[in-house]
């Protein structure tokens, strides 16, 4: 039992006209009054749930098991909605609603009455706009993640999301037909769950537990397996005891938790949005992560597990065979061992008896599944602020590469000529793409990894150096730099590129530069005009606003740090 006053009394345990307030209306669901008494701690339950958000339509189930944890350890749960995002659903882009739902999350939480809260997320922003909403509270709080669907079949093959994109070519070549397709579409999406490869729902749900705010196993038990809901349900037993310890989210994620993160996700070929979001996440807490870090932290660690699409299985694979403690055993001598986790216990105990079954799904740091791992982080004349690469992704023999820029203003153009015959490009070319950043959009989507025109792939083509200020799919692969930094919508070097530019890609180096003179640089800049963004009212003016550029994590200026769980006025 706690010894401090619980958060919730504030509400709970008034006299009088506002203990009627407070507690009547509540009690219309059948709660009898001992439970507002002040010796249980109220959870909630922030639950993402959406039938219009796929990955997640499976949390009501999930959210009953996580009840009966919480009710076993003596606690009270309430669940609460915010805003879903499903990244297959919305439109324009499910990032231009991120920092919108963090602020849901955020202003949720302060403005109820309770003292530990469950955030319940799975697919790709449901998790960084939970955590960076309850980041800027801090009371305790602990992540249950929905977990990756089972791995996809289609005429004797596994399939997962990774082959969305070689669908697509093959649909392009007239290799598939639509009807393939219906059938192809129908036999990868078979179970609840998020994406079965290693995209960015499963590197958020690794990033939570290598942080250290999930129990183990958080990131790789499937979501269609039993185990899920008996972590669900020791997840609310969790919780329960956090409050009782005061154990606070600003108490596990340090500088050095950070830190493990970034060097885990290169362990896992995580997702680049991996970058985006830790930032947003360490903005919140107060912890001071930049792009050095990412570069830094990485470039020491290979790939290890061997899954989509840096490698050749699927999330599901890698829970058999040792999941996530199984890999960060592989690099324990990089890792900070002593830090604090959700569980009690440091992350060094949490994978102390990791166990590896499978070594084709589970590389050692001698001998891993790839030597190039992580982010690679640019800088250069075409990115000051900087870029990103995902090498193990990558063509290695287009990791170093100089070639004529093919430049499309924005994704329209680029969506109506990159098919047609007179398109002046080869293989040795690098495709650009601009206006397609935080603000240029605006959201910045997952376009980066631009499929590559018709007439190339039918020449066997299967990668080209691509280049623009958005995003990929953490699905996606391919010799694809992202997220330049500033956009070329603002004024970016990115917008100075033309067709017939030649541009220097040297990832060894870290460098992307644009092969002009300083006189040529300064005529175009000096001739360039914004962006006009036909956006006057709403969020996504607001957005467009306050959004900050990539390699600060594109979340809003004034939603950086923390405000407490102290609410300011009462109104009663």
């Amino acid at each position: 039992m706690s010894k401090k006053k619980l958060r919730s009394q504030d509400w709970y345990g008034r006299t009088g006209k506002d203990g009627i307030i407070y507690r009547s209306w509540m009690k219309n669901q059948g709660f009898p009054h001992h439970l507002f008494e002040g010796d249980k701690p109220v959870i909630g339950i922030c639950n993402t749930w959406s039938e219009l958000t796929p990955c997640n339509a499976h949390f009501r189930d999930l959210a009953e098991a996580l009840k009966r944890g919480i009710w076993e350890a003596g606690g009270f749960p309430l669940e609460f909605p915010v805003m879903s995002l499903g990244e297959c659903s919305v439109k324009p882009t499910a990032m231009l609603f991120r920092n919108l739902a963090s602020m849901d999350v955020e202003e949720s939480i302060r403005a109820n009455p309770m003292d530990g809260v469950v955030l319940m997320c799975g697919c790709d922003k449901t998790t960084p706009s939970l955590v960076m909403g309850a980041a800027s509270v801090d009371i305790p709080s602990i992540v249950l993640s929905g977990g990756p669907m089972l791995v996809g079949r289609y005429k004797g093959k596994k399939i997962g999301t990774s082959d969305i994109w070689r669908f697509a070519e093959e649909f392009k070549l007239g290799k598939m037909t639509q009807d393939d397709m219906i059938e192809a579409e129908a036999s990868m999406s078979r179970s609840v769950g998020h994406c079965a490869p290693m995209g960015t729902a499963s590197t958020m749900a690794a990033m939570v537990e290598s942080l250290g705010l999930s129990l183990p196993d958080n990131a790789t038990i499937p979501a269609a397996d039993s185990r899920r809901k008996v972590l669900a349900h020791m997840t609310g037993m969790r919780i329960v005891e956090m409050v009782n310890e005061d154990l606070k989210m600003s108490k596990i994620l340090t500088r050095k938790a950070f830190e493990n993160s970034i060097m885990v996700n290169a362990a896992l070929g995580g997702s680049t949005n991996f970058i985006l979001h830790l930032t947003a996440i360490a903005k919140r807490i107060g912890v001071d992560v930049d792009l050095t870090d990412f570069d830094k932290f990485s470039s020491m660690i290979p790939l290890i597990a061997n899954v989509q699409p840096s490698g050749e299985h699927w999330v599901e694979d890698l829970f058999y065979a040792g999941g996530l403690p199984a890999v960060m055993k592989e690099i324990e001598k990089h890792l900070h061992l002593g830090e604090i986790t959700a569980n009690g216990k440091s992350i060094g105990e949490n994978f102390s008896k990791a166990q590896c079954y499978d070594r084709n799904l589970i590389g050692t740091f001698e001998n891993p599944i790839k030597p190039d791992s992580g982010i690679a982080v640019l800088k250069g004349n075409l990115c000051p602020n900087g870029a990103v690469i995902k090498p193990s992704a990558a063509t290695p023999s287009l990791l170093t590469h100089t070639g004529r820029a093919v430049v499309f203003n924005d994704i329209d153009d680029y969506k109506a000529r990159i098919d047609t015959p007179e398109l002046d490009i080869d293989e040795n070319c690098i495709m650009v793409m601009k206006n397609v950043g935080p603000k240029g959009y605006p959201g910045m989507p997952e376009v980066g990894n631009m499929g590559l025109p018709q007439k190339l792939l039918a020449k066997g083509v299967k990668d080209m150096v691509r280049i623009s200020d958005g995003r990929m799919s953490g699905t996606g692969y391919g010799t694809v730099v992202l997220h330049v930094s500033p956009e070329s919508a603002i004024g970016g070097p990115l917008a100075l590129v033309q067709t017939g530019d030649m541009i220097e890609l040297n990832v060894p180096a870290r460098t992307l530069n644009l092969m002009i003179s300083d006189e040529e640089f300064a005529k175009r800049k000096a001739e360039f005009k914004p962006l006009n963004l036909p956006y006057e009212r709403g969020y996504v003016n607001l957005f467009l606003d306050k959004v900050n550029q990539a390699h600060e994590g594109v979340d809003f200026d004034f939603l950086q740090g923390s405000s407490g769980s102290e609410v300011k006025r009462d109104s009663h």
